[in-house]
């Protein structure tokens, strides 16, 4: 941290938009610590607090930007694309679609608070043709927020945030060490529960090959499509006698089909 803070000292306010464009274009570089540091060296008089700011927030904003043009040009293929990368592609999809369905352009206010949900904010904006200058209202709120939240917090612990990069200096590469160890552990975490979560899922599993032959000799099926909302309004394609239901009234409304017949679910 020591280092980061003569770093940031070093090369101003152009390093601050740099870091924070490559991060929010989707780079795995967090600049939570160098807003920290920019926050800190405000406190301390050697930057000032609201060019850093400006920098920061052009920074979020610009990246952001690419996204939401890209949502609007791609469609849900994006938001496939960065749910297919996570952590937990498997409850990606609808876990920030829901989001967004529920607070609308008001989820751009706290999306950078959220990981993961931050990626995919912007280009859903895109993808569901919210407009030009409400998405760049709320979204520069947001960036104003996060931006002002992480500075604003270096400035006020200046002095603490000294004595951490002193101490963090002094234990040299076992902080490192301790910090690669935890990502690593996490990160194994999350991929034996996807794995465990595949080997049940494919037990039940049919492809799209064996459900065309199961329509084409005329089994008794029901097919049910669970796509979220958002994605049924963005692709409103279905398969010929599916029925459309939301996942969450899937149980409420098992009594639409008779309980000797195939049911073959599918959603995004």
């Amino acid at each position: 941290m020591h280092e980061l803070l003569e770093f940031v000292l070093r090369h101003g306010y152009l390093l601050v938009f740099a870091w924070v464009f490559v991060e929010q274009a989707g780079m795995p570089v967090p600049s939570l610590p160098l807003l920290l540091a920019a926050g800190a060296l405000s406190g301390a008089g050697k930057l000032n607090f609201f060019i850093c700011l400006f920098f920061g927030v052009l920074a979020t904003v610009c990246a952001d930007l690419i996204w939401y043009e890209l949502g609007r040009t791609k469609g849900i293929k994006v938001l496939q694309w960065l749910c297919k990368i996570s952590l937990e592609p498997d409850s990606c999809v609808r876990r920030t679609e829901g989001l967004f369905e529920l607070h609308g352009a008001r989820s751009l206010l706290f999306a950078k608070f959220l990981p993961g949900f931050n990626a995919v904010a912007t280009p859903l904006a895109g993808i569901f043709r919210m407009r030009p200058h409400k998405f760049l209202l709320f979204d520069g709120l947001g960036a104003l927020l996060w931006t002002g939240t992480y500075l604003g917090l270096g400035f006020l612990f200046s002095g603490e945030i000294e004595l951490i990069a002193r101490n963090a200096s002094a234990m040299g590469g076992w902080l490192l060490v301790l910090l690669v160890t935890g990502l690593a552990a996490y990160i194994f975490t999350k991929y034996v529960a996807r794995q465990k979560f595949l080997r049940h899922l494919h037990i039940a599993r049919i492809s799209v090959d064996e459900l065309k032959r199961k329509i084409d000799a005329g089994e008794s099926l029901v097919i049910v499509d669970l796509r979220h909302s958002l994605d049924f309004e963005a692709d409103p394609e279905i398969i010929p006698g599916a029925i459309h239901i939301d996942s969450k009234e899937l149980t409420e409304k098992s009594n639409v089909w008779l309980r000797e017949r195939e049911v073959v679910l599918y959603c995004t």
